[in-house]
């Protein structure tokens, strides 16, 4: 589950990052753009928090676990 969870958000940041590249070179117009990001921010902060930062039951990150 949390792997999936991280394709949608990279799909999300891809889709927030590259219409305004394609907008600059003349690929796509500003209409699209704005729903290509748009759904890029949606997909991004809709997946995101379910697998960024979580912590384990006795309160810790799961980066002070290892240590």
């Amino acid at each position: 589950m949390k792997a999936i969870l991280k394709i949608i958000s990279l799909i999300g940041l891809l889709l927030t990052m590259i219409p305004p590249v394609l907008i600059f070179m003349g690929s796509i117009d500003l209409e699209e753009t704005k729903s290509l990001m748009t759904l890029g921010m949606v997909a991004w902060f809709g997946s995101a928090p379910f697998w960024i930062n979580r912590r384990t039951e006795d309160g810790r990150q799961k980066s002070e676990v290892g240590s």
